[in-house]
Parts: C-alpha cells; structure tokens; sequence
C-alpha cells in the first residue's frame, strides 16, 4: 500500500482511475484487448446464440404462416431457392449450420452429462474445435446439395 501525504490524497481523489490509467499509459483492468475467450467459452457462446437464432427463425416462420400476409413459409423458401446460388449457398449454410452446430452441441452436453471425467481443461478444447469444425463441414456439404 502506498502511504500518501494529506494533500496528495486529496489530489489523488480529484483524477479519477481512467485518467491516471491513460497518464500511465496502462489501460483499465481488465481490458477487452489483454484478455481473449478460451475456445471453450466461444463454443458455449456460440451454441446458445445457435439455440435462439433456432427460437425466433422458428417463431417467424410460425407467425408468416399464422398471418399470412406476404405469403407462406413455403413461398419464402421457394422464392429465396431460386434465387441463384449467390444468394441461395450462403442462406443454406446459415440455416444449416445453425442447426448441425445446435443439435452437436446438445450431443456434446449428453455426453458431458454421462460421462463427466470429459469434462476438463484438455478435452473440452478439443471437442469444441471438433464441434466448430465438423459444423462447418457438414453445413458446407448440406450449402452444396
């Protein structure tokens, strides 16, 4: 602990941590740009966001067909297939990868859950890079059909 005089106390509650940071040259802890995500992490990230992306595709679809108003599902789908490949390829893979990455990782969670020795600092990088990989894969096998 550093031990300061009255008045520089005084001074030292007048400037604020972000400037004394900036005078330092330190940034603030933490900081977005020293810290990255583990593979993990994104891994877990990734398959919620895939599990809501999954939810309101869903609820849309249900709502265009409940209301009717442009058209159905089934129009919306043909219209965006016929579109070319340029348009067609990269809405398959999003579609598709967002279900392979989903149900995979609810596998991947299954097995957590059975077998929880899997569950450790070496092999849960290893199945989420698996897990990110395979996804790609078999999505960009699906984008092609």
């Amino acid at each position: 602990m550093t031990v300061l005089s009255k008045e520089s106390a005084e001074e030292y509650k007048k400037e604020n941590y972000t400037a004394r940071m900036k005078k330092t040259g330190r940034p603030v802890s933490p900081h977005v740009t020293i810290y990255a995500f583990p593979v993990g992490a994104i891994s877990s990230i990734t398959n919620r966001v895939t599990g809501c992306a999954l939810s309101f595709g869903a609820f849309g679809l249900a709502g265009l067909d409940l209301l009717g108003g442009a058209g159905t599902s089934l129009e919306l789908m043909q219209t965006i297939g016929s579109q070319g490949f340029l348009i067609t390829a990269p809405a398959k893979f999003a579609v598709t990868f967002t279900v392979v990455y989903h149900y995979f990782g609810a596998i991947r969670h299954f097995a957590w859950d059975y077998f929880p020795d899997l569950l450790n600092n070496v092999d849960v990088p290893k199945s989420s890079w698996a897990l990110l990989g395979g996804s790609t894969v078999i999505s960009a096998g699906f984008m092609l059909l």
